[in-house]
């Protein structure tokens, strides 16, 4: 609920450079009738200010201090109100304080009544005891929005620390690199990267050996090494989760979203459910002897609720699809995988028609073949069968059907000859050619259609990287030339707006661009009152723009030929090297076309301070449009006000300048006079000096 101001210290006066809405609203003032205003708040000063508060504020402002005092300030109404008032100095990185933090808490409600005097109904003991609470009160209140800790009495209070304003709780005015929070995983960290790398290799071994075991009915005990395998891959994905409860990610406005809370929440609704249920340790209970057959052929089901963990590369498939190497493996690799499935369901049903003495399956045919006969086994169960090819036999003979079905007719020497055999072999053709079809003929095709943006992604990246090594780029400028592109491509996800406009009709076009210009139109006043018609012509010549940390805007002595409207983001206006005005989102910078006869030049420069998104129309548009709806261009220069114009130089005096003045006035006054004669050469040499 606080209101709070930000004032340049280096300028006379203090000038307020930016104020939030709490203040806007809490004194009845819009941001341009506050702007370059004293920071002492003297606009606000009426009949009942204290004047010895006054100067305690003051005299903070002049020494650099933190001060915390109770002022009686007036609203533009001239409705008095009571403000806890805390002065802060921020320092920048060469500990020199830049700016002033004026926080203001409204405490009308705990102070007594203004028109109260002192001798209308209350004795001194009941003006006391109100006092006494009032004050505790006004503390509790402002200690309500810390943390609770417990007192410590080795250690300064940081609750103490904060109402005494210490510098170690102070903010600092400089330019910092984005911080991820403690336990905080960076998505395109080289950790994260190989990471996934991992998990891909070992989602691929799930696939394959999932099914083998389910199909071939592998007692896990009996093949302990596997069983350890299986339980470290388990141990990993488990991992796998933890991290993903910590890693950040792209939110939908290309931001990297770093908070722990969100990235949690957007884990949970997301892929948490499928990780849990395809990390559970299903080999636990398949791995004890005398489970009972039904229980181990149902557990052995359910390991087939690994293949969930698949969902891992799909939700990741864009990062690995940078490749185009990696690309075409991941093609091949599906392609052997479905090869693969369809062997192990292929070997089920030969399974089953042996077990049911169906003699002319594809099992016994393999069987005579290896001369390798199978035999009943001294049991009550008929599933229980000895002898016959071994596994490894069965397996590679089943997978090469398969590959021979999928990517031809088959050989012959292999053959479906039972019913299911060949219910199953025309289900395993039709899907086998489809799949041959789609991965090896149309790779070409997939890559354009579906990766074309990637490709055009990296081209520009390379040509931008070859561009800066070809005509030397410095560093630094190198890398805020990246950073744009790579942000601004996570907003636009390469679409070219002028291009798809282009592609609409004119009223179609003029519908879309009131649309992209909405907030423009709905947060400024200016354009309440203006029609259909006029808001149509007004959005086409509309532009937005994208800018980075660091983006020039306006140089000092451009021509202010554009007016800006700040949707989002932060700059700042600076002036002789030093910062007069931070303006953000809602706020209007350039100059009154509108008021002047000629092109004005900028006297400042605008430089923004994160990733802003600007929205501006050129001059010769603007009074274009204006000449044309005259009821229009009365209420927009009636109701637009600019935050700052560019065209008005801000006439300042630094403080440092001012105490040097001071200094060397104290010098003079304190040197003795010359007691020199009037025809002395050093006196005649200091009056033509003068002179």
């Amino acid at each position: 609920d606080n209101s709070f101001l930000l004032a340049n210290a280096r300028i006379v006066d203090y000038p307020i450079v930016y104020m939030n809405d709490g203040f806007c609203k809490l004194a009845g003032y819009n941001r341009a009738e506050v702007m370059q205003k004293s920071s002492t708040c003297s606009f606000m000063y009426g009949d009942l200010t204290d004047k010895d508060t006054v100067k305690k504020v003051e005299a903070c402002f002049e020494k650099l201090q933190p001060e915390q005092v109770e002022i009686l300030l007036y609203k533009k109404n001239r409705t008095p109100l009571w403000l806890l008032l805390h002065v802060a100095p921020i320092k920048n990185e060469k500990d020199q304080v830049v700016l002033f933090m004026c926080t203001l808490k409204d405490i009308t409600a705990l102070k007594q009544p203004i028109d109260d005097e002192a001798g209308k109904g209350l004795s001194k003991f009941a003006r006391l005891a109100r006092s006494v609470t009032r004050n505790r009160s006004t503390l509790l209140q402002f200690s309500s929005h810390q943390p609770s800790t417990k007192f410590d009495s080795s250690r300064p209070s940081h609750l103490a620390n904060m109402m005494n304003l210490s510098t170690d709780v102070l903010p600092q005015y400089r330019l910092e690199a984005p911080k991820t929070p403690p336990h905080i995983i960076l998505h395109y960290c080289l950790f994260k990267t190989i990471w996934d790398w991992v998990i891909l290799v070992l989602t691929f071994y799930t696939a394959i050996m999932v099914p083998y075991n389910a199909a071939f009915k592998v007692k896990t005990m009996d093949q302990l090494p596997l069983l350890v395998i299986d339980s470290m891959v388990d141990v990993v994905f488990f991992v796998d989760i933890v991290l993903n409860f910590h890693t950040t990610f792209v939110g939908p406005s290309g931001e990297v979203i770093s908070d722990p809370r969100v990235i949690r929440m957007n884990y949970l609704k997301s892929w948490f459910v499928i990780d849990l249920l395809s990390c559970l340790p299903y080999d636990v209970f398949n791995a004890f002897q005398y489970v009972d057959n039904g229980i181990s052929t149902l557990f052995s089901a359910l390991k087939v609720v690994r293949l969930l963990r698949l969902g891992r590369v799909v939700r990741k498939l864009d990062h690995y699809l940078e490749y185009g190497a990696a690309m075409l493996v991941l093609l091949i690799l599906v392609f052997i995988l479905f090869a693969h499935w369809f062997a192990c369901i292929w070997y089920n049903i030969g399974w089953a028609d042996l077990v049911s003495d169906v003699g002319y399956g594809w099992l016994p045919d393999l069987a005579k073949v290896t001369k390798e006969a199978f035999r009943a086994a001294n049991s009550t169960n008929n599933d229980d069968l000895l002898g016959g090819p071994s596994k490894e036999m069965r397996y590679l003979t089943a997978l090469y059907f398969t590959l021979s079905c999928m990517t031809g007719v088959g050989f012959g020497n292999v053959a479906a000859n039972t019913q299911s055999e060949k219910l199953f072999c025309v289900f395993m053709m039709i899907t086998g050619a489809l799949l041959y079809a789609t991965i090896f003929s149309n790779v070409t095709t997939i890559f354009q259609q579906f990766y074309s943006s990637f490709a055009r992604y990296h081209d520009m990246l390379n040509s931008v990287r070859e561009f800066m090594k070809l005509h030397d780029v410095p560093k630094s400028l190198s890398e805020r030339v990246m950073d744009y592109i790579v942000s601004t491509w996570a907003i636009t996800k390469g679409i070219d707006a002028a291009k798809v406009l282009n592609y609409c009709p004119k009223d179609m076009k003029a519908d879309l661009c009131v649309h992209l210009n909405r907030k423009v139109f709905l947060e400024h006043p200016a354009f309440r009152l203006a029609s259909d018609g006029c808001l149509r012509a007004l959005a086409m010549h509309f532009n937005m723009t994208h800018s980075a940390p660091g983006d020039l805007i306006f140089h000092q002595g451009e021509s202010l030929d554009a007016l800006c409207f700040v949707v989002s983001g932060s700059l700042e206006v600076i002036q002789d090297e030093e910062v007069v005005a931070i303006l953000s989102k809602g706020d209007v910078f350039g100059d009154n076309f509108w008021k002047e006869p000629s092109i004005g030049q900028s006297t400042a420069n605008v430089r923004a301070l994160t990733y802003c998104d600007l929205h501006a129309i050129k001059r010769d548009r603007l009074l274009e449009v204006l000449d044309f709806y005259h009821a229009f261009a009365n209420s927009f220069a009636r109701n637009l006000t600019l935050t700052y114009n560019l065209r008005h130089r801000l006439i300042f005096r630094k403080v440092a300048d001012v105490k040097k003045e001071r200094e060397l006035a104290e010098k003079r006054k304190n040197d003795p006079p010359l007691d020199l004669a009037n025809d002395h050469p050093v006196r005649k040499l200091i009056s033509r000096f003068r002179k």
